[in-house]
């Protein structure tokens, strides 16, 4: 087995079931696996990427409803919005091993990793909607914003790295802690049964958003670039979000955030 191609086969599976254990499985596969790092492979059209199911619905973001998590529903649709952020994190795991030639070995492994990681994170949130919630995962609307940074930097990997692991999935670093504190809150079997899955996610996305971290900054010593600067630059110029206060301090600098770039997040 390849890992690139495989990872574009994988990226195109649309059944979240099948996606998830083929992450598994390549991981488990890893220390057999080849990399062909500087393969040119030929992208399919736009529109057979990521594969993804019929259902959930995919509204803009604004149009995603919230609900209180203190009734049951409420903590459904919750759990449903992190499980597809989860799915939607293994296709960008996926996308970064197979679109991205001429990398160190070391960075198709990272990101295998991460895949695997991430389809661990979906399987668990999916088992709690199903068990203890009555749901699964498709019964409400959920948006796309991951993904549409993804296309965003599809030809600019420092793009890439700076704006979907260190930004994006970075929010989860900061939002975490909070949707645990009114979890615990409401303090209902299932509501704590969810703070310790996302006590396992919060822990592995450390280490997801530490592997963003460290390409960006290798990536802009290889191109002589100042990784604070130029970070302010693509920003802009992909009109990235920027983080919302407050900010987990702990975990980001477990990431490997700089305090100059701490400064900045917080200040501008």
């Amino acid at each position: 087995m390849e890992l690139r191609q495989r990872a574009l086969e994988v990226l195109r599976l649309c059944d979240p079931e099948e996606k998830s254990a083929a992450a598994l499985d390549m991981y488990a596969q890893a220390a057999r696996i080849s990399i062909a790092t500087e393969m040119r492979l030929t992208a399919p059209p736009a529109d057979t990427l990521p594969g993804r199911p019929a259902r959930p619905q995919l509204l803009h973001h604004t149009a995603v409803a919230r609900r209180s998590p203190a009734t049951p529903e409420g903590r459904a649709v919750l759990i449903h919005a992190i499980a597809h952020i989860e799915f939607n994190a293994i296709n960008l795991a996926l996308d970064a091993i197979w679109r991205f030639a001429g990398m160190p070995e070391t960075f198709y492994r990272d990101w295998l990793r991460v895949a695997a990681e991430e389809a661990k994170h979906f399987r668990l949130l999916r088992d709690h909607l199903r068990r203890q919630l009555h749901h699964d995962y498709g019964d409400f609307p959920a948006h796309q914003g991951l993904w549409s940074m993804c296309e965003k930097t599809a030809d600019d990997i420092v793009a890439r790295m700076a704006l979907v692991p260190r930004t994006l999935e970075a929010r989860g670093l900061d939002a975490t802690p909070l949707i645990q504190h009114k979890l615990r809150q409401v303090g209902t079997p299932d509501a704590l049964a969810a703070v310790a899955i996302l006590d396992t996610i919060l822990r592995e996305e450390v280490g997801h958003v530490a592997i963003g971290n460290h390409w960006y900054g290798w990536l802009c010593t290889r191109a002589g670039l100042d990784p604070v600067a130029h970070y302010a630059a693509l920003v802009q110029r992909y009109e990235a979000p920027r983080p919302k206060p407050p900010l987990n301090e702990a975990a980001r600098r477990a990431a490997g955030f700089s305090e100059a770039e701490m400064r900045w997040l917080q200040h501008g």
